[in-house]
């Protein structure tokens, strides 16, 4: 937290997503410096973080909102304000008309999604939407195949080979989208494969979106060679309108899940730590990516001290992670702190098991714990039937 204080932390009920306002204006002032020194807009990526109490936070920098449903768009437009971005991999016919209303930019995955709509995309009077394709830069620093975009048979995006000379009708700009918590030097190579797949078509084009990806909220990221890429890129093209949609970079290490220890069951090597949180409900990431979690006062444990597994409160097998070390040896009702909980968890959740679900708040600039929300049986049951 931005202040260490046990008071706060006592006004927390548990368990609790915690955004602290102050934080996410310091990652904020981050991208204010990109925009003013780059000629891009950068956007909110609702797929990543989508909690709109923070959105009045979010709207004095941020330009727009991405989205990837009608439901993300109509939370955007309704929200948000300003610009939406709406990108699918595969669009109903039914939402089509519903997410016209919402969008400033409709962008398909396939030349056939684009064929299908496009009679229906024109004929919306009411304002001019302008449509882009999804491409595959067909490169991508990202290992873990999940969350690797242009691994081979890819279904995102359309290919250069795809496309030939000649833009389809109708058609304004491109979405590529290949990073995951990425460093400016991948930035870099994608915009050189870019350049050299679809360099030809760039002319006539009026945007291009670089997606997300782009950490730029993480320590050591080099942000002024990111700022010094982009000026490069549009000195080529200085006719493109250029754009970016962070996903984890706007949350990035601004807040918590708050979690309580329910019992400590000791095991031959270690020590398993029952909570009152989910890793498969409530942090899915920790075990798709996979990633350890820091927990605030933990430590890699070394020989010689307890080896504390964290274990999730529902019933599957592989809710547990670990191991921690701890200075002092755990007790039923200690609170542990999961830092950087934000991004890619309250959009991910699930109520599995029918586990309580944390309830969401925030640590304002002020220091004052305010409580937005908290979850019931009816919205466990809502969700059935």
């Amino acid at each position: 937290m931005t202040q260490n204080n046990d008071k706060i932390l006592a006004a927390i009920p548990s368990p609790c997503f915690v955004l602290e306002e102050q934080l996410l204006d310091r990652n904020l002032a981050i991208f204010e410096r990109v925009q003013k020194a780059a000629p891009i807009n950068i956007m909110l990526a609702l797929k990543g973080f989508s909690l709109f109490h923070s959105f009045p936070q979010l709207r004095q920098t941020l330009k727009g909102a991405s989205a990837s449903s009608l439901w993300e768009a109509r939370l955007a437009a309704e929200e948000f304000g300003s610009e939406v971005h709406v990108y699918s991999p595969a669009y109903r016919e039914i939402d089509i008309p519903e997410i016209l209303p919402h969008a400033s930019h409709l962008t398909f995955n396939s030349i056939g999604q684009w064929q299908q709509f496009q009679a229906q995309v024109a004929a919306y009077k009411p304002k001019k939407i302008s449509v882009g394709l999804r491409i595959n830069p067909e490169y991508s620093p990202v290992k873990t195949a999940l969350y690797n975009p242009c691994q081979p048979s890819t279904r995102l995006g359309v290919s250069a080979s795809q496309l030939g000379d000649t833009l389809p009708a109708g058609i304004d700009g491109f979405l590529s989208h290949n990073l995951c918590e990425s460093d400016s030097f991948a930035l870099e190579k994608t915009i050189i494969n870019i350049e050299k797949l679809f360099g030809h078509l760039l002319p006539q084009l009026k945007w291009l979106n670089f997606g997300g990806g782009h950490l730029m909220t993480r320590q050591g990221y080099d942000i002024d060679h990111a700022i010094e890429v982009l000026k490069a890129f549009h000195d080529r093209h200085p006719h493109l309108h250029l754009i970016m949609e962070p996903g984890s970079a706007i949350a990035w290490e601004t807040g918590f899940l708050l979690g309580t220890v329910l019992d400590l069951i000791p095991a031959k090597d270690i020590t398993n730590v029952m909570l009152d949180v989910s890793f498969t409900a409530h942090m899915p990431d920790c075990l798709e990516m996979p990633y350890k979690p820091a927990i605030r006062g933990a430590h890699e444990p070394t020989e010689g001290e307890i080896f504390y597994r964290m274990g999730g409160s529902s019933c599957l097998a592989g809710d547990f992670l670990g191991d921690y070390g701890f200075d002092q040896p755990l007790k039923i009702g200690d609170r542990l702190i999961f830092e950087d909980m934000m991004h890619y968890t309250m959009v991910k959740t699930s109520m599995f098991n029918g586990v309580v679900h944390p309830s969401i708040g925030t640590i304002k600039k002020d220091g004052e714990f305010q409580l937005w929300r908290e979850f019931s049986y009816a919205d466990y049951r809502s969700k059935l039937g």
